[in-house]
């Protein structure tokens, strides 16, 4: 595994329906961090400004699930938020962990990847402190490269602002974001499998018929369009390729079963767990085991 990647940051999902999007995931048993609005520069070295998103996390200690809305469309939209929305809503955000964010950007920038180089988000959080800001730099590939959805590289630099114990406890007993899926067209498949093997400087794995990369405590796991139906029996495909589905890992798989039905959504039995439908999570498949 490479030095500056180490991991999955966060994935996020995108609506211009916060409140139902937090609602929901509530009702799945998440423990959700206060609604935060983002602060957020247009270039590398210039000042953040509000931005027209806000967000709420389920956090796992290490990486997160970012429940991401557009809650103000007159405001600055410097990363282009408006625009993905309007393609499509759901789970379209995929940021990869690193402790040196500009390393990152040199090694993906010499591997001939287009970014963004290194930008600055800020957004104010409520700790038991007081309001403190949460800080951190990113790193965005070229969308045009990343057909899937929009992947970045993500450096915490406050990250005990972001991780409060207070969040980490789920009433679902979820304690890890454990994986992430996406389905690339059949075409693109042997490049978007080795685009995330060099980022993450593992070699694939094949589980059935999805490649598997490990890096850390997590997995990115991969499927040919023309298998999706065999990975994700019965689910919306809402591009050729996407961003497909999550896996949260619980205490136990029947306490959490119980607490998503009773919140009113349906399950489906997995081996070794359950998911939720990317109907009923606004836009991912999310997989509990």
């Amino acid at each position: 595994m490479t030095s500056d990647i180490h991991g999955l940051h966060h994935t996020g999902l995108l609506t211009r329906d916060l409140d139902g999007l937090e609602r929901a995931y509530l009702s799945f048993g998440f423990a959700l961090s206060p609604r935060s609005r983002h602060l957020l520069n247009t270039a590398p070295g210039e000042p953040p400004v509000p931005g027209c998103t806000a967000n709420r996390c389920a956090l796992f200690g290490g990486a997160y699930i970012e429940l991401l809305g557009i809650v103000d469309d007159s405001a600055p939209d410097p990363w282009r938020t408006r625009a993905m929305a309007d393609e499509y809503e759901g789970f379209r955000l995929l940021n990869l962990e690193t402790d040196d964010a500009g390393a990152a950007d040199r090694r993906l920038t010499g591997a001939g990847l287009r970014t963004s180089g290194v930008l600055d988000l800020e957004r104010d959080v409520d700790t038991p402190d007081g309001t403190r800001t949460v800080r951190a730099r990113a790193v965005h590939l070229d969308p045009r490269a990343t057909p899937e959805g929009h992947v970045g590289i993500a450096q915490h630099l406050t990250r005990e602002y972001v991780h409060q114990p207070r969040y980490l406890d789920h009433p679902n007993g979820a304690r890890a974001l454990e994986a992430v899926l996406i389905v690339a067209d059949d075409p693109v498949f042997e490049e978007v499998t080795a685009r995330y093997a060099g980022m993450v400087g593992a070699a694939p794995r094949r589980r059935g018929p999805v490649s598997v990369l490990d890096t850390g405590a997590a997995r990115i796991e991969i499927v040919r369009g023309s298998d999706a139906g065999e990975a994700l029996p019965g689910e919306p495909a809402p591009a050729p390729s996407y961003l497909a589905a999550m896996t949260v890992r619980v205490d136990d798989v029947a306490a959490a079963r119980r607490i998503v039905e009773d919140g009113g959504t349906a399950t489906r039995e997995t081996g070794g767990g359950f998911f939720v439908s990317a109907r009923d999570a606004f836009g991912t498949t999310l997989f509990f085991a």
